[in-house]
């Protein structure tokens, strides 16, 4: 079994042992138990409030590196041809903080019909894929604090 408690971050050239699969709700947990591709038991201490990244390198207290690649999970995308009613759309969704992943006059979320229902109100035109859900990670991701 591997324990790991150090973050490499996105760029690390060691050989890699292996790879975890997570889904976003596995990669926003510090604390979880995991089965690597290689099939060995990994158990990840890290700090809380931090999620992973898909792409991400972890270290193992004996020194192994292991990569974080992100599953295919159920996702609602949503776009439209103007940036007004993109503004609209990513602020009613923020002003619900709600987990968004942002592209150019196209988001993805979690589904729900609800939110589904208001961002086709406003304009958009909902799908539902399989995808890699990698929402934006929020302005006080990085630790800035006001005093």
């Amino acid at each position: 079994m591997l324990d790991i408690y150090t973050r490499l971050g996105t760029h690390c050239h060691d050989d890699v042992y292996t790879t975890v699969t997570l889904s976003y709700e596995q990669r926003e947990r510090g604390r979880l138990k995991l089965v690597g591709d290689n099939n060995e038991e990994i158990r990840v201490f890290l700090e809380r409030g931090k999620p992973l990244l898909v792409g991400e390198y972890l270290r193992s207290e004996c020194g192994k590196t292991i990569r974080v690649v992100g599953t295919t999970e159920d996702v609602a995308h949503a776009s439209c041809d103007d940036w007004l009613t993109f503004s609209k759309a990513c602020y009613h969704l923020g002003n619900r903080h709600t987990k968004v992943e942002v592209g150019e006059r196209w988001l993805r979320i979690k589904p729900d019909h609800v939110l589904e229902d208001m961002l086709h109100m406003l304009g958009l035109v909902i799908t539902h894929e399989r995808d890699v859900f990698n929402p934006e990670s929020g302005a006080y991701s990085h630790g800035h604090h006001h005093h």
